[in-house]
């Protein structure tokens, strides 16, 4: 037995802690409820316009997701490694370090969960938006206490580290967050135009929305970033670009590719390009087009031009 049940009593005790990003599951929520929401309707549309429907809802969706998407730089260690200060005592833990555009999160997970007499499972975000204060967020983790590996990584990134990639990160994050929400801005206004339907200047608002996808990464990728070791004993946590950063450049050449071949298909092909957006001539047209003829003569019209002419002379006479 030791003092305080073997913990320190300038520790208020283990945090609850999310073995997820609550931001990810959020918007995933998001969109699988929009997604449920349009199947439960697909069975009232008929024909092959179902499968064109679906595909245009899916793609949609997908891009919308993934521009608002994080994890955009990624990395794990295995490493044993004291769990606290002023401890002697090693831990087996995976250490997980997930940079994105607005801050990083830090996780560390135990090998097993449960040592030293608790459940080592976190997952703790430090915020480096314009609207937050990053090395607040590190200091109020030192007055809660965490644990000294998450402590130490997100130390690097604070204003005061030596190792200056606060400033490389946070001003890239900014201007591809930026990029980003012009381009869910533009996804949403081409959704609006495919639907009206005006779909050359969807192609066009596609296309723009896949340019400034492709600019987001540009500016995340442009960064001078100074190289310092993350060393756990001889294990170092290196990062490498995550499944947010490939999901961007993938859906941006998608949707570069898409907005290039609705434009050309428009000035080649119109007929088949209005047959995937199910445009085909329907009755809307024909009354559109009937509203500029003469409207034909009624039945009534016809049997009265049809009245002999003797009989529209026929003149009643009364008798004086």
């Amino acid at each position: 037995m030791t003092l305080w049940n073997g913990s320190y009593p300038f520790y208020p005790g283990t945090n609850a802690c999310f073995p997820f990003d609550t931001t990810q599951a959020v918007i995933i929520s998001i969109f699988l409820s929009m997604l449920a929401t349009f199947i439960i309707i697909l069975p009232g549309i008929r024909g092959r316009e179902r499968l064109f429907w679906f595909l245009r809802v899916v793609m949609g969706l997908f891009v919308g997701a993934v521009i608002i998407s994080e994890d955009w730089e990624t990395g794990w260690v295995t490493a044993n490694t004291s769990y606290k200060s002023f401890s002697h005592a090693l831990v087996n833990v995976d250490i997980g370090l997930h940079i994105g555009l607005a801050g990083v999160n830090i996780t560390l997970v135990g090998n097993p969960v449960n040592q030293v007499n608790e459940t080592i499972s976190y997952n703790e975000h430090f915020a480096w938006s314009f609207d937050a204060d990053y090395d607040h967020s590190y200091s109020k983790g030192l007055e809660r206490g965490l644990p000294s590996p998450i402590l130490y990584v997100a130390e690097k990134f604070t204003t005061q580290s030596p190792c200056n990639m606060h400033r490389p990160y946070h001003t890239s994050g900014h201007y591809a967050s930026l990029m980003l929400w012009l381009a869910f801005c533009t996804w949403l206004i081409s959704i609006l135009l495919f639907s009206m339907p005006i779909l050359l200047y969807g192609g066009y608002m596609l296309l723009l929305t896949a340019v400034l996808m492709l600019f987001s990464l540009l500016f995340f990728t442009a960064r001078s970033t100074p190289k310092c070791p993350i060393q756990f004993g001889p294990a170092s946590l290196k990062t490498d670009y995550g499944g947010s950063f490939w999901l961007t450049l993938a859906t941006g050449l998608l949707c570069l590719l898409l907005g290039l071949a609705i434009i050309i298909l428009n000035s080649v092909q119109p007929e088949k390009l209005k047959l995937v957006f199910n445009l085909g001539k329907g009755e809307e047209e024909e009354v559109w087009d009937k509203s500029y003829l003469p409207a034909e003569p009624s039945s009534s019209a016809q049997d009265m031009l049809m009245v002999p002419l003797g009989e529209l002379c026929e003149v009643t006479a009364t008798q004086l």
